[in-house]
């Protein structure tokens, strides 16, 4: 189904999640055409697949729906709630990771490694360093690295836009220091 079409008819359906019969956010659509490529990348960098990553835009669109945020703040509510949507899949995913390996038998067969799979290791390796960052840390660098400017970012998190660097900075420094770690035990 088309996103904009999974959203109408999730739309419908929404009257019931807010109490309104027939209530739905007159800029809604407006919103969604302008936002959906952005709520997706952001998303999508934090996921690595943008099946994923449309996944997550729906749900924060229907969110977005149900919610009292004035249209002109949409875009940055937009690409934290991404942003947090999308860390809370990686957390629930490797939450299920341990549950079946805990499952799987010690026997595995490890294939031979070729360049694809040491990529999709390290950006593997990347989104669970970030994962294991503190929230904002870890929203300031994806939006900073979604194409958001200091100031977006400082709204968007409700920083003031001179602290936008410095928590980039700790926030690299924190993931840098995962990834080290995370290099060590391996």
């Amino acid at each position: 189904m088309a996103p904009l079409a999974a959203l109408r008819t999730a739309r419908r359906g929404s009257a019931a999640v807010t109490g309104s019969p027939g209530v739905v956010r007159s800029d809604l659509e407006r919103v969604f055409r302008e936002d959906y490529p952005r709520v997706v990348g952001v998303a999508a960098r934090v996921l690595g697949s943008r099946d994923e990553a449309e996944d997550v835009a729906q749900e924060v669109f229907l969110a977005f729906g149900r919610s009292t945020v004035p249209a002109e703040e949409a875009t940055g509510w937009l690409c934290v709630a991404a942003t947090h949507t999308a860390l809370n899949h990686l957390r629930s995913d490797r939450r299920r990771a341990s549950r079946e390996e805990a499952v799987a038998s010690g026997d595995t067969v490890t294939p031979d490694v070729a360049d694809t799979v040491l990529t999709r290791d390290e950006h593997g390796r990347v989104r669970a360093a970030l994962a294991r960052l503190p929230r904002t840390q870890a929203v300031a660098l994806v939006l900073r690295h979604s194409g958001l400017s200091y100031a977006d970012v400082a709204a968007a998190l409700d920083l003031s836009p001179g602290s936008v660097g410095t928590t980039l900075r700790r926030a690299e420094s924190a993931l840098r220091k995962e990834l080290s770690t995370d290099a060590s035990t391996n």
